[in-house]
């Protein structure tokens, strides 16, 4: 794999500044059933890096000390961690909010049937990968077949009453684009996806996150063997919007990889950029007796979250209206 970092680093950013810690990303590991083409982590089915029962408590105990509120689970498939049933279901008794980033064809995999009712069962948040309403475009950047078992899962959760009113159960849709272009308008993508999939598979959901590529690990290495790198980077920053610094999610949150160490975001992470740019990565014991740092670490990729709209793990932050003007 190619790397990014060189092209990155040519690329300045606007300085950002924390403003709380109301969610730890905890980063369960790299193991994954996909490897996806736009993958900014990486993930696959041979990694062995997975995060230890040792550190999830520690997130616990750190979450108690600073009074955080969720926990974002993610990886690879962070339902394959072997101890994730244990920290979900002790994360809920302590009145953590939990919201796990799905890949639904996790779901179909022999050892893993369990997770849409147990995710039902826990009052977990539902972020589940889709990321196009066409088969032929996720099965392109997925593989065969991931469509069609990601619609079956999806039918599985809404009969569980993920996405239905008043159930309480939250299910909110990921899009990513194909390759080397910004995300459509969110609220009108999102009108498109809950159209499409009521009518063609009587599928609910709540919203629809349009989130932009990253050009780093597996996709930013496709985009230099491509010779797309420096079009990519020139295409967010001519979007870049000062107005998305206010809203993008390393303000509020602080990522945690598979050992414990301490990242502004689970891009950075992949880039082993330590939080706040110090100059080693602090670990997560030390959010026990020491704040971290005010600033963010920042770098080219992060024209990612502030091209158009904006982009994040929770979605766009303006409207279409707003963000073509």
């Amino acid at each position: 794999m190619r790397d990014v970092w060189p092209q990155l680093a040519r690329h300045r950013f606007p300085a950002v500044r924390r403003d709380r810690i109301d969610c730890l990303q905890l980063n369960l590991g790299y193991l994954c059933n996909l490897s996806c083409l736009h993958c900014h982590v990486n993930a696959g089915p041979h990694r062995k890096e997975l995060m230890d029962r040792a550190t999830m408590q520690l997130a616990l105990d750190v979450a108690e000390a600073r009074a955080i509120t969720r926990f974002d689970l993610t990886g690879g498939s962070p339902e394959m961690n072997p101890h994730f049933r244990w920290l979900v279901s002790t994360a809920r008794a302590r009145g953590i909010a939990v919201i796990d980033r799905l890949n639904p064809t996790i779901a179909e995999v022999d050892g893993y049937l369990w997770v849409p009712e147990f995710l039902a069962e826990q009052g977990v948040e539902v972020v589940a990968s889709l990321p196009c309403h066409s088969q032929a475009n996720v099965d392109s950047q997925r593989g065969d077949g991931v469509f069609e078992s990601s619609i079956r899962v999806l039918r599985r959760l809404n009969e569980l009453g993920y996405g239905r009113p008043g159930s309480g159960l939250t299910l909110n849709l990921v899009y990513n684009p194909g390759g080397a272009f910004l995300p459509p308008p969110q609220a009108l993508l999102e009108a498109d996806y809950k159209r499409l999939l009521a009518a063609n598979f009587g599928i609910v959901f709540n919203s629809l996150y349009a989130l932009a590529n990253m050009p780093v690990k597996r996709f930013g290495s496709q985009l230099l063997s491509k010779g797309q790198f420096e079009p990519y980077m020139d295409l967010l920053k001519a979007a870049h919007r000062d107005d998305n610094l206010a809203s993008v999610m390393c303000r509020s949150l602080i990522s945690v990889d598979w050992r414990g160490f301490l990242y502004d975001c689970d891009f950075n992470q992949m880039l082993d950029m330590p939080l706040g740019g110090e100059d080693s990565a602090r670990h997560l014991s030390s959010l026990l007796t020491v704040d971290p740092p005010p600033q963010v670490a920042v770098n080219g990729h992060c024209y990612g979250c502030t091209a158009g709209q904006g982009s994040s793990c929770g979605g766009a932050f303006v409207e279409p209206a707003i963000a073509a003007a």
